[in-house]
């Protein structure tokens, strides 16, 4: 059977931050992705399972199930498939060089682009110093985040309602509030400076739930975004050119021209 005509196929896709066992989780928007999306090489950045959500309340529909299905079956398919765990499932962390159904459990990576640079994968939340010295700090904050969530899923009903396109105002908010724009920056310098310390051409992460691919100082900061709020993935092309999908734009445009 032939492959459909609108699937693109890429040397590596990164994905993080999917909160699989959350209501936040978009995983309408992710099971759309990998069925269009393709590729040799698939790393999971991190938060792929909230176990912090988990522990306290069991959530678990049959769309977070099917994620977890089409992920493996990419594996069986000989996809190349990297897991690597970040605070939010840092239970795996327990794991690492491990293989479960053809997904390789690693803390962190060092991948070459087609075009010869040299990138290391890693979730992040080791140099968010909330998460690594006050972590009660991040349990309260994650409340204050489910909450937003919650807000930004009865707002988005109404949008579809309206024929309104996908808004998130949870990333609004974080863009706005200085501190938010203060913690982000110095995240991504200290993964840029690691970058730099490492000798590699540049970090690819996660964590923040914000997508941004930039040249820092002779060092590419990339982080593939999340499937709560922006419902963003990293690719690779054949070239080894890297860029930001935007899926929920990309699916609500496919959405818009199969109706024209």
């Amino acid at each position: 059977m032939e492959s459909d005509p609108q699937t693109r196929k890429y040397r590596t896709i990164f994905i993080s931050d999917i909160h699989l066992g959350t209501r936040g989780c978009k995983a309408d928007f992710l099971l759309d992705f990998l069925k269009y999306n393709e590729s040799e090489y698939l790393y999971l950045v991190g938060d792929v399972v909230d176990g912090w959500r988990l522990k306290r309340s069991w959530y678990w529909p049959q769309t977070h199930n099917d994620v977890v299905q089409k992920i493996l079956r990419r594996a069986r398919k000989g996809a190349k498939v990297f897991y690597l765990p970040g605070n939010h499932d840092e239970g795996a962390r327990d794991f690492l060089g491990v293989q479960f159904g053809g997904v390789t459990l690693v803390d962190e990576m060092i991948h070459t682009t087609a075009d010869g640079r040299r990138f290391l994968v890693i979730h992040g939340d080791q140099f968010d110093t909330v998460v690594k010295y006050a972590k009660w700090l991040a349990l309260i904050g994650d409340h204050a985040y489910v909450l937003l969530l919650w807000l930004n899923t009865g707002l988005n009903w109404v949008r579809r309602r309206l024929g309104l396109t996908y808004w998130s105002i949870s990333a609004y908010l974080k863009h706005k509030a200085k501190s938010a724009v203060e913690f982000i920056g110095k995240y991504e310098a200290a993964l840029a400076e690691e970058a730099r310390r490492r000798q590699v051409d540049g970090v690819i992460c996660g964590h923040i739930h914000h997508a941004e691919m930039r040249d820092m100082e002779g060092v590419l900061y990339c982080n593939d975004g999340d499937w709560v709020e922006s419902c963003t993935a990293l690719v690779e092309h054949d070239t080894g050119e890297l860029e930001i999908i935007h899926w929920a734009q990309v699916s609500q445009s496919q959405t818009v021209r199969a109706a024209a």
